[in-house]
């Protein structure tokens, strides 16, 4: 049975995007690659420039200027529980 994994072909490498093939080194394994449209892979990619633009807008609405930065930090690290500490023979060198 055939299996169909997905991935980018970028140089001529293979760059496994869900599941990775479990592939015994030591021997060829023989293949068949169908290239996908180009609009198609693209689709899967964000746009920065999108999300620059979006940013940039929320920071040109001045929608967290009510906000005290100091204040919020220090109430997100109160409700966020410390790590415990490592047993002696664990810690690093």
């Amino acid at each position: 049975m055939l299996k169909t994994f997905k991935a980018i072909l970028t140089n001529n490498t293979l760059q496994w995007l869900d599941e990775t093939p479990e592939i015994n080194s030591e021997h060829p394994v023989n293949v068949y690659i169908t290239l996908l449209e180009e609009n198609i892979i693209g689709e899967n990619r964000s746009n920065g420039q999108k999300m620059a633009n979006a940013l940039k807008k929320i920071a040109n609405n001045n929608t967290f200027t009510d906000v005290d930065t100091q204040q919020w930090q220090q109430q997100t690290r109160r409700n966020r529980s410390l790590p415990l500490p490592l047993a002696s023979s664990q810690q690093a060198i």
